[in-house]
Parts: C-alpha cells; sequence; structure tokens
C-alpha cells in the first residue's frame, strides 16, 4: 500500500474516534443523563478534554490524512514526486498536533477517573439536607464499590461518569497511537517516495529500456544482412 493510501485509512480511522469523543464529553455535561446546574458539573468536564483534546485538534489531522494520497502541494519546483514527499513530511506535524491533542484528553480522563464525580450526598449534620461535593479520594471508589452509593443524586452518576470518561481514555490512547503511526508512514513517504510514483516510474523506466533494446537488435540484424 502507499504512503499516502494508508494515510487515507488513518484520516477514516480517526474521524469517528473524534466524534464518539465530542459526544462523550457532550453526554458528561448531563450528570446521570439529566440537566445540572453549572455549579454541580465535575470540574474535568469543563476542561474540555473530549471536545478540544480528542475533537476539534484530532479533526484537522484527519482530514490532512484523508487528503494525502492526492496531495502533491501544487509539485515542488514542478516535480510532482519532490511535492509528494513534501506533503507526507508536512503532515508529521499534523501528526504531532494530534497527539498533543488526544494526550490532553488522556490527561483529563486520567485525573477524572481518580477524583471521581462531583455528586448529592447526605448531610452529616441535618439528614434532611443535601450537598454537593467530591466524596471518593484517590480513585478508592474504583476498587470499592459499596462507595457508590454514597453518591444519592443523580442516579448511576459513578458509573456514568466512570463509563464515558473510560471512553475518552481509551479513545485517546487509540488516537496517539494511529497518530504515531502516521510519523512514521510520513517519515517513510518523505525519504523514500511515494510507492505507488516509485514503482510506476520503474515500470515505465524499465518499459523504455526494452524498447530501447529492441531498437537496437533490429538495426543490428538489418546492418548485418548485408
Amino acid at each position: 500500500m502507499c504512503s499516502g493510501g494508508f494515510a487515507k485509512c488513518l484520516g477514516i480511522s480517526l474521524m469517528p474516534l473524534a466524534v464518539v469523543c465530542v459526544l462523550c464529553n457532550i453526554l458528561l455535561f448531563f450528570p446521570g443523563g439529566k440537566v445540572a446546574d453549572k455549579e454541580n458539573i465535575t470540574d474535568e468536564v469543563w476542561y474540555f478534554g473530549g471536545i478540544l483534546g480528542s475533537g476539534v485538534l484530532m479533526i484537522f489531522p484527519a482530514l490532512v490524512f484523508l487528503g494525502l494520497k492526492n496531495n502533491d502541494c501544487c509539485g515542488c519546483c514542478g516535480n510532482e514526486s519532490c511535492g509528494r514527499r513534501f506533503a507526507m513530511l508536512s503532515s508529521i506535524l499534523f501528526a504531532a498536533v494530534g497527539a498533543l491533542g488526544a494526550g490532553y484528553s488522556v490527561i483529563v480522563s486520567c485525573v477524572a477517573i481518580n477524583r471521581g464525580p462531583r455528586c448529592s450526598l447526605v448531610d452529616a449534620a441535618d439528614v434532611n439536607k443535601t450537598r454537593w461535593e467530591y466524596p471518593f479520594d484517590n480513585g478508592n471508589y474504583l476498587k470499592n464499590h459499596t462507595l457508590w452509593s454514597e453518591c444519592k443524586q443523580p442516579t448511576n452518576m459513578v458509573s456514568w461518569h466512570l463509563g464515558l470518561f473510560c471512553v475518552l481514555l481509551a479513545m485517546g490512547l487509540i488516537q496517539i497511537v494511529l497518530c504515531a503511526v502516521q510519523v512514521i508512514n510520513g517519515l517513510l513517504g518523505a525519504l523514500c517516495g511515494d510507492c505507488c510514483g516509485c514503482c510506476g516510474g520503474v515500470s515505465v523506466q524499465a518499459a523504455e529500456f526494452t524498447s530501447t533494446a529492441k531498437k537496437i537488435n533490429i538495426t543490428k540484424d538489418f546492418w548485418s544482412s548485408f
């Protein structure tokens, strides 16, 4: 497969991942699937890890990768092959931007998972009152599921928070891997050129050489007949 064609496959893979991350971040604004006051939403949701990091900053590299197969940068000094090499080299920069965005989303997700959600608790001083705060400490709720009952409202808030941030974490790690693969692919494309272009050039040169050899043999046979 050509380096440009492989980059297109990576771009196709990154697009749905970016959409999933944006949707997960949006859903986190509705704790437990319900509308909540701004001050009751978990702080890490406002860092927009899924929307900005794995979303917007990932869409631009994905679009660049999608167009690499047919992009020759309008040629380079009139040389199409040089233009394709430059396009592959420039894709490394976009891959790095995508990896940084996904890395930001991964960090935000890890912090949010370790901290746990903000939810409504029963006030110890007055059982008829509730207060919103972070009931968990250093991810202790991850191993001890009995602590989840401390969150009274919204319903299923812990599983909602944990599930969506775990999806963001997994998607971010996959995006980092795909961007790293494109860095390698871009280097190979810049150094070695597009394999289709190389193979095509070799085939054309071989055909021309064969045609020239046949002409020489015909000429020799013609003169040897006298």
